[in-house]
């Protein structure tokens, strides 16, 4: 397969017009659009459309096994194809938990059938992420397990996760973190502010996360271990990774789209689709992400994709499940919000989802040179488009951003060099 004429970005982050030639799924040529091309194969016209590599999402809800209502790993992963993404990494809290070597196996097997992009599977820190008893450690990795985490629920003990990050530090491995003190959150289904109040919900506290990324912090400084925060929402959380990062602790750390683009004071009302977890926070909050992200305290950018059915997000704010769908609006959004009016380099957003999280998770993908697997996206940064959840591959519809007009939207998703998604 040739795709010629594709706009490129550089070492310097400047676009430049290339054809790239893929080879037994592999990119095995980048030649300048001047030069002529031997065509033979299939001739793909990119028309001068961005061409980066395949997005990576390291923190997203598949739902199955137990919750195929939700999404299934078919529905979710061609939705992850849609948004461009062609690596994405799969929370274990599902019916049974992602648990046990034969969970692990499941999620890859369904993953193979599915035949779009690469599922990671993670693996629980404790049995049920009940936070009583650790797996086993080494029969999931064995397995294929990329990592253990018990995202959905902090894990409350101190000396549970300690004995988890030397476990995982012997095995080579991470350990990924929601951070979450329940204590401080029963029962609230949004952040402490204006919001809460005027509504008269029990709200979450920024120290409810805060508390936990310092408690993890002392604990990886203390084992080694590779640490990793899930979603960091809160000021204070980034202030911890930032001081942590800079005496040489092994801590990395992610962001959503949505923490970087909405505050509490945007809720319209008491509607479910804006019900997240971690909850929107304040505008303090959102600007303190956004720096993070600039300067490297926050590594990466997932989305978080955590699909519902309607009828449970009808359920209204203080019952409904928290979580919104990710895939299909993560780039088109940032792209709009950042790049497109020249707050961003196109290349930082390129960076922090595609060669950071391969970095940060030792990947063999995430970027565009001769070698590399040609997992690929191309976008059409031109076309506006509304965000229309009728329109979603995924099964999830639970969005706050319903009516968006927003520019960067993906086309055109290859895997190994073969077509997943495809616009047309």
């Amino acid at each position: 397969m040739i795709i010629k004429n594709a706009s490129v970005l550089n070492e310097e982050g400047v676009l430049e017009r290339k054809h790239i030639v893929v080879q037994d799924g592999v990119i095995s040529k980048i030649q300048d659009a001047a030069e002529a091309v031997e065509e033979a194969g299939e001739i793909v016209e990119a028309e001068g459309k961005l061409l980066i590599p395949g997005l990576i999402d390291m923190h997203v809800h598949l739902r199955e096994p137990g919750f195929e209502h939700k999404e299934t790993i078919e529905t979710g992963a061609r939705s992850a194809a849609k948004g461009g993404f062609t690596t994405i990494a799969c929370m274990p809290n599902t019916r049974p938990v992602t648990d046990s070597a034969e969970i692990v196996q499941l999620v890859k097997d369904k993953a193979r059938e599915a035949g779009l992009v690469k599922v990671l599977p993670y693996a629980a820190i404790t049995k049920n992420e009940l936070g009583r008893e650790l797996t086993d450690f080494a029969a999931l990795k064995e397995a294929g397990a990329i990592g253990f985490t018990d995202d959905g629920v902090g894990v409350q003990s101190a000396q549970m996760m300690k004995d988890a990050m030397k476990l995982a530090k012997e095995l080579d491995m991470p350990v990924i973190a929601h951070c979450e003190d329940n204590s401080l959150v029963e029962g609230a289904p949004v952040a402490e502010g204006t919001f809460a109040d005027k509504h008269g919900l029990k709200g979450i506290p920024n120290e409810s996360e805060a508390i936990h990324v310092g408690r993890d912090i002392l604990l990886s400084e203390a084992t080694g271990v590779h640490y990793h925060v899930c979603h960091v929402s809160t000021e204070q959380s980034v202030r911890l990774i930032r001081q942590a990062k800079q005496i040489g602790i092994k801590v990395t750390a992610e962001v959503c789209p949505h923490h970087l683009l909405l505050s509490e004071e945007d809720i319209p009302g008491m509607d479910a689709n804006w019900k997240m977890n971690p909850p929107l926070r304040s505008r303090r909050d959102v600007e303190a992400c956004i720096e993070g992200l600039l300067d490297g305290t926050l590594d990466i950018i997932v989305t978080d994709h955590a699909p519902h059915s309607e009828e449970e997000k009808a359920k209204g704010m203080q019952l409904a499940p928290f979580g919104i769908v990710g895939f299909e609006t993560a780039f088109p959004l940032l792209y709009t919000a950042f790049v497109a009016p020249g707050k961003w380099d196109l290349s930082l957003l390129v960076q922090r989802m595609t060669a950071d999280p391969a970095r940060v998770f030792r990947l063999n993908t995430g970027s565009l040179t001769v070698g590399a697997p040609a997992d690929l996206t191309l976008i059409d940064l031109n076309e506006e488009k509304e965000v229309d959840p009728a329109t979603f591959a995924s099964k999830g519809h639970n969005t706050p951003f319903t009516g968006w007009k927003l520019k960067g939207w993906p086309v055109k998703t290859w895997v190994d060099g073969r077509a997943v998604w495809s616009e047309a």
